[in-house]
């Protein structure tokens, strides 16, 4: 590979993924790698008998809940 083109490569990476190189200079600072994926708890209301539907087809499949509604809802928006 070309310099230009690593260097082309380069800048597109830390374009598209700033939080890592921020990563790495707050590794060399503190010698600890920060967290890449925060989570926040969330209230919201629906049905109860469509909750209580949800939560047995959770257990019998295995899945936690809240990891279940975060997989459909990056699927449908990404």
């Amino acid at each position: 590979m070309q310099p230009d083109n690593i260097l082309k490569n380069v800048k597109r990476i830390v374009k598209e993924h700033p939080e890592y190189f921020e990563a790495l200079i707050e590794f060399e600072r503190t010698k600890k790698l920060p967290k890449f994926s925060y989570k926040r708890r969330v209230n919201f209301t629906i049905d109860e008998n469509l909750f209580r539907k949800f939560r047995e087809y959770c257990r019998s499949q295995g899945f936690k809940m809240s990891s279940f509604l975060e997989r459909i809802i990056y699927e449908k928006i990404k």
